[in-house]
């Protein structure tokens, strides 16, 4: 059971209509916003936050910042938003080695020293305390400019927020989710836990 439980898609229909955004990236209005429209200005300043940071600038691409978000949720223990990420990173058209393979990113041949890069800055800036270092930092602006660094940061920062909301919350996941955490993540300790429906 949920902390709190979510409201009807169309319970606020400013909310609704930015909501129409989730309908690209994951197919449907994730329960987290559902329950954040229970203070309509949370859900839409959490939805612009959303749109901000997952726009393509460019070389971060959208399937990369949905495996930077995976393993940011990982790192952090999230189960909701890892089945929530690796489905988006399959909609935004990660190859299905990468989906497969994403937590052994290190020295899975899928991924580039760039990629690695990025994804070992989100597993180090997930934990706690903060396991950035010098190392990280260095590897980052060889293959990173500093607006890039601030996407990638972005997106982590992003799910800092969304893994303490649904690890608290105890938000359901959705069927979609659930197939796609299932299809991608068997190989890994993810499970559906605390977020039955």
């Amino acid at each position: 059971m949920p902390l709190v439980a979510p409201l009807s898609p169309d319970a606020n229909s400013e909310v609704a209509e930015m909501a129409k955004f989730f309908n690209e990236t994951l197919g449907f209005c994730p329960n987290s916003v559902l329950t954040m429209q229970r203070r309509p200005n949370i859900a839409k300043a959490f939805i612009q936050l959303n749109m901000a940071v997952m726009q393509n600038q460019g070389r971060v691409t959208s399937a990369l910042k949905r495996l930077i978000g995976y393993i940011s949720s990982t790192a952090a223990g999230c189960n909701y938003c890892q089945a929530h990420t690796i489905r988006a990173a399959e909609r935004y058209g990660a190859e299905a080695e990468k989906l497969a393979n994403a937590w052994d990113y290190l020295t899975h041949p899928a991924f580039s020293e760039a990629e690695r890069a990025a994804l070992d800055f989100a597993r180090a800036a997930s934990v706690v305390p903060n396991a950035t270092d010098p190392a990280i930092a260095e590897a980052l602006h060889a293959h990173w400019d500093e607006g890039e660094i601030v996407e990638i940061l972005g997106v982590i920062a992003l799910f800092g927020y969304l893994n303490r909301w649904n690890d608290s919350m105890g938000t359901a996941l959705e069927g979609p989710a659930i197939q796609s955490g299932q299809q991608w993540l068997s190989n890994t300790r993810w499970q559906v836990g605390k977020h039955q429906g």
